[in-house]
């Protein structure tokens, strides 16, 4: 297994999670990202800084993606196309895109960009919270648990 993170927009406190998780688990981490960022001196932890443009991380991720690997990202496009490889995505809110939801949550962020390109709809997603942070370390040591176990 090993963990890549959608890094341009990931919560830097969901960094920090994963960057603990990783060294203790002593599972391979990759942010991928266009531009360079810091990330501690870690032999399970990289960095991969591509091209500047449209979807260029999401795509080398989905690229190089085996299906036993967890993807961070709050991306819906590119958690179905982890879900669809076969792999788990995660949201940084804790929420785990799966064969039974992504389909649905694609269908609604389409219908919001729809809305808001009409000038319908405005706003993004709710402030990153606490209750967030948790949600996300709590699925997060689920999975790194069931990979444990086998």
């Amino acid at each position: 297994m090993r963990i890549w993170v959608d890094g341009d927009a990931c919560p830097a406190v969901i960094k920090e999670i994963l960057f603990r998780a990783a060294i203790r688990a002593k599972i391979a981490l990759t942010l991928v990202a266009n531009q360079p960022m810091w990330v501690p001196r870690s032999e399970f932890i990289t960095i991969l800084t591509v091209p500047s443009g449209l979807n260029v991380a999401d795509e080398k991720i989905v690229e190089l993606l085996d299906p036993t690997d967890l993807v961070i990202t709050a991306d819906i496009p590119l958690a179905s196309n982890v879900v669809e490889k076969g792999a788990t995505a995660l949201d940084p809110r804790g929420e785990l895109y799966t064969h039974e939801n992504i389909g649905e949550r694609l269908a609604m962020r389409n219908l919001m960009d729809e809305l808001r390109g009409g000038g319908l709809a405005a706003g993004g997603p709710a402030p990153f919270r606490t209750t967030d942070r948790q949600a996300f370390a709590n699925q997060l040591d689920r999975l790194l648990a069931k990979r444990r176990r086998g």
